[in-house]
C-alpha cells in the first residue's frame, strides 16, 4: 500500500463520508426531536437534486443550492403539518407507513415528470476539473466541494442548537412540551420546523450530491439502507455518533473497493497452502473489493450484538 493510494482513497473515503453524513443529520435531527423514523428522507435527497436539476437550468447553479433545499423543506414542513401530525398520536408504526408509502409516492411523482432514465444535471464550471495532483492522480474540486458544505453544514447546526434561543426551545420541547407548551411556546409548529429543516438538509445534499455522482429515480434506493445503517450505528438521535459512523463507513467502504486481494492471497502469502480443492475455497477466493458492499451491514450487525444503543447514542426508544 503506497503513500499515494492511501492519500487519495483517505479523501475519496473522507468525501463519501461527509455526504453520507449530510444526508444522516436530517434523519437523525428529526428521529431525536420528534421520536419519527422518517423512511422517506432519502427520497427528499432525490427531490434535491431534480429539483436543483430543475432550477439551475433557469438561473444557474448557485441559487439553486440555496432555493432547492428551502422548496424540500417546506415540503417536509407541509407533509408533517397535515399528514405526519394526524397519525403520530396513534404510535410509531403509522408513522412508518406513512413514510413509507410517502416515499413510493415521490418516486412515482419524480418518474411522472422527470422521466425514468437519467437527468443531464452536470457541475457548473467553477467545480469542474481537478483541485490538485497528488503523485499523477487527481482530485476533483467537486468532491472538496462536498466536504466543504458538509462541514460548514455540520457547524450551522451546531450552533443552531446550542447557541442560539430557537436551539433552546427546540431542545427543551423534547424533554419537557407540556412546559414549553406553558410558557407560550407552540410545540407543534417547532416539530413542524425540525421536520423541514431536516428535510431541507437532505435536499441539500441532493443538490451537490445529484452532480457529484448522478441524478435518477434509483439514487434514492441506492442510499437508503446504508443511511438507515448510519444512523444505527452512530447511535439514534446522536448527531455526534452520526458524523462518527459516517466517516468510518464511508472510510471502509471506499478502502476496501481499492483492494483486490483474497484471504486465499493472504494464507499463501503467509505460506499455508491453499488451492481449490480446499475446505470453503469459493469463500476463500472472494476479494476485499467484491464483499465491500456488505461491509456496512456487517459493521451494523456487530454494533447492535455488542452495543445496541451505537457507539454515541443515548436514546433508550
Amino acid at each position: 500500500m503506497n503513500l499515494e493510494f492511501f492519500v487519495i482513497s483517505t479523501l475519496n473515503g473522507v468525501s463519501y463520508g461527509l455526504l453520507l453524513f449530510m444526508l444522516s443529520s436530517g434523519l437523525t435531527l428529526i428521529f431525536s426531536m420528534m421520536g419519527v423514523l422518517n423512511f422517506a428522507h432519502t427520497s427528499f435527497y432525490m427531490l434535491g437534486a431534480y429539483f436543483a436539476y430543475t432550477i439551475s437550468s433557469v438561473v444557474g447553479f448557485w441559487p439553486a443550492l440555496v432555493l432547492a433545499p428551502l422548496t424540500v423543506g417546506a415540503m417536509g414542513a407541509l407533509f408533517e403539518r397535515y399528514s405526519l401530525r394526524r397519525v403520530h398520536k396513534f404510535g410509531h408504526v403509522p408513522e412508518l407507513l406513512v413514510t413509507f408509502g410517502l416515499s413510493y409516492l415521490i418516486l412515482e411523482l419524480v418518474q411522472l415528470v422527470w422521466g425514468r432514465s437519467t437527468v443531464p444535471y452536470g457541475l457548473p464550471e467553477q467545480l469542474q476539473g481537478p483541485l490538485f495532483t497528488l503523485y499523477g492522480t487527481q482530485f476533483p474540486k467537486s468532491r472538496s466541494f462536498v466536504m466543504l458544505v458538509a462541514i460548514l453544514m455540520l457547524l450551522s447546526v451546531w450552533l443552531l442548537l446550542t447557541r442560539t434561543r430557537i436551539g433552546l426551545v427546540i431542545q427543551a420541547a423534547l424533554k419537557h412540551p407540556e412546559m414549553v407548551q406553558a410558557l407560550g411556546h407552540n410545540v407543534p409548529r417547532v416539530f413542524m420546523l425540525v421536520f423541514g429543516g431536516g428535510c431541507a438538509l437532505a435536499g441539500l445534499a441532493g443538490v451537490i450530491g445529484g452532480n457529484t455522482y448522478v441524478t435518477e429515480p434509483a439514487m434514492a434506493a441506492s442510499v437508503g439502507s446504508i443511511i438507515f445503517v448510519v444512523v444505527v450505528v452512530g447511535g439514534m438521535g446522536s448527531l455526534a455518533g452520526a458524523f462518527l459512523a459516517s466517516l468510518l463507513i464511508g472510510l471502509v467502504q471506499t478502502f476496501a473497493v481499492a483492494i483486490d486481494y483474497s484471504l486465499a492471497t493472504a494464507l499463501q502469502g503467509m505460506g499455508v497452502a491453499v488451492s481449490e480443492e480446499s475446505f470453503g475455497w469459493p469463500l476463500l477466493k472472494l476479494t476485499v473489493s467484491q464483499v465491500a458492499p456488505i461491509l456496512p451491514y456487517l459493521f451494523l450487525v456487530l454494533i447492535l450484538i455488542f452495543r445496541p444503543k451505537g457507539l454515541l447514542g443515548t436514546r433508550e426508544d
